[in-house]
């Protein structure tokens, strides 16, 4: 019998420009209930950062789940969807989820 691990997965948020502060203010309050029930983990949140390679940017935050199915899962719940609105109109920023690799 084999089980194969499952690889983890990471979203990566790069805030490009803030658009509305009172809108990432709303988003900010509301974006940590979305986490309850999913097995996530803030690797990083507006922690310091040095662009080496193209644009300029406000900030990054790089979250781990266990599973690809586990990102999109917490993506495209209809909590973090209500929340996002308030991201998508309080600034411009790209999103990417990634597999990534086991180590060990």
């Amino acid at each position: 019998m084999s089980t194969a691990a499952t690889k983890p997965a990471y979203i990566v948020f790069i805030k490009e420009a803030t658009l509305d502060a009172e809108e990432m203010s709303k988003y900010g309050a509301a974006v940590g209930a979305t986490f309850e029930g999913h097995d996530a983990q803030v690797l990083a949140a507006y922690d310091a950062h040095e662009v080496v390679e193209g644009a300029p940017m406000e900030g990054v935050v790089l979250l781990q789940f266990p599973s690809l199915e586990a990102a999109r899962a917490w993506y495209f719940s209809p909590a973090y969807q209500a929340a996002a609105q308030h991201r998508f109109r309080g600034a411009t920023y790209r999103a990417v989820i990634t597999e990534g690799r086991l180590v060990g």
